[in-house]
């Protein structure tokens, strides 16, 4: 493990910033370049706080270009390819999400034979596995019981595609004449200060008089706190860098989870904001078969409408089966293989995003006065 250097992608984003910060801390560690299409300045100002002897080299770039990759990916030991459109709500265009999730994974993997990289891990996510349906319980998978997504929905499909091609390179011949190992780490549902979706989700009961709105009432998941993610992947670095520990993580996928309690996704909302005063909505709710029918309608509409207008339904049967499946996943085999404990109790999780949601309570309190004087 002598000295050596790591490339980041989707560095700016929610947990690319929390493995920088993990990162800059690793023994032996010379140079990490973060790499996003653009840094927001609060970015670039934490991370010139970051107290660490490791130089931080900040590349705003575009995945889809391969000439920048290349020259991104010279003189690198390790990837970790975090980039991607996260869209379960069929918002961005598919050939977008198919050319940024898909196409560039396999630009940047193209970029690390060129460079002669050895080490490639990419983020994947669980929703390559499912669920595929709300009526299916599946508790506790496990990685060698192959589950995978039957979706056609963008993300999904080139998250999946994408992890398979990252896998699919693992033992390939590097442009130096070494081979390319990689692994891939499939995190659950991703909660934590700074969650794009969790702000979303907030704002809008804040803007509801502090109702949550129900959106996953028949769910049963196990999230995963994003500082947990993030070790994750310090430990996948580590372990595929270790000669002794490689040759069992190389070609493999990981689920990732923690402590979190199985719950469902309303339920994790309300756990996590309750103490700021928010409240679980108590309308009864319409039957979940009545909701994947009217969701079924919604699509055809919005096909049948696709000539002459792009109209988006306020959610499709992916979503819904998203979001109300009893789907859990275990997280023995990273256990054994990458020495995967979480950093953070399910305790400190929910106090650090809890105080966060406060935080965010406290700007719409704000902005009410505001607007009222």
């Amino acid at each position: 493990m002598a000295g050596w250097s790591c490339l980041v992608t989707g560095a700016g984003g929610f947990l690319g910033q929390r493995i920088i910060r993990l990162l800059v801390q690793e023994k032996e560690l010379q140079e990490v370049r973060a790499l996003d299409r653009i840094f927001r300045p609060e970015t670039r100002e934490e991370f010139s706080k970051l107290q660490t002897k490791t130089k931080l080299t900040l590349l705003e770039g575009d995945i889809q270009d391969a000439q920048y990759l290349r020259a991104a990916c010279q003189g690198l030991s390790v990837v970790i390819h975090v980039a991607a459109i996260i869209d379960v709500s069929g918002i961005a265009p598919r050939e977008t999400i198919m050319d940024i999730n898909l196409r560039g994974t396999q630009l940047l993997l193209e970029a690390c034979v060129q460079a002669s990289v050895p080490i490639f891990i990419y983020t994947s996510s669980v929703d390559v596995a499912g669920p595929n349906s709300y009526r299916e319980i599946v508790q506790n998978a496990r990685e060698e019981e192959h589950h995978e997504s039957t979706w056609s929905a963008p993300y999904p499909a080139s998250k999946k595609l994408a992890e398979k091609a990252v896998l699919k390179a693992n033992g390939c011949m590097l442009r130096n004449g070494g081979t390319m190992h990689t692994c891939a780490l499939r995190p659950t549902y991703i909660y934590g200060e700074g969650s794009p979706f969790l702000s979303s989700v907030m704002n809008m009961a804040l803007k509801n008089n502090g109702v949550l709105k129900s959106t996953g009432k028949f769910s049963i998941a196990n999230p995963v706190y994003v500082g947990n993610v993030a070790w994750a992947h310090i430990l996948a670095s580590r372990a595929l860098r270790d000669p002794n520990k490689a040759p069992n993580i190389q070609g493999q996928f990981y689920y990732v989870s923690d402590d979190t309690p199985h719950q469902s996704y309303d339920n994790l909302h309300y756990n996590l904001s309750k103490e700021c005063g928010l409240s679980l909505d108590s309308s009864p709710s319409v039957p979940l078969s009545l909701m994947y029918w009217l969701a079924f309608l919604l699509e055809m509409v919005s096909f049948l409408l696709r000539p002459i207008y792009n109209y988006h339904p306020p959610f499709d049967r992916h979503l819904l089966t998203l979001s109300n499946s009893v789907f859990t996943v275990t997280c023995k085999k990273a256990q054994g293989d990458l020495g995967y404990e979480p950093l953070f109790s399910w305790e400190e999780a929910k106090q650090k995003t809890g105080e966060w949601i406060s935080s965010l309570a406290q700007q719409h309190k704000g902005t009410l006065k505001t607007k009222t004087q």
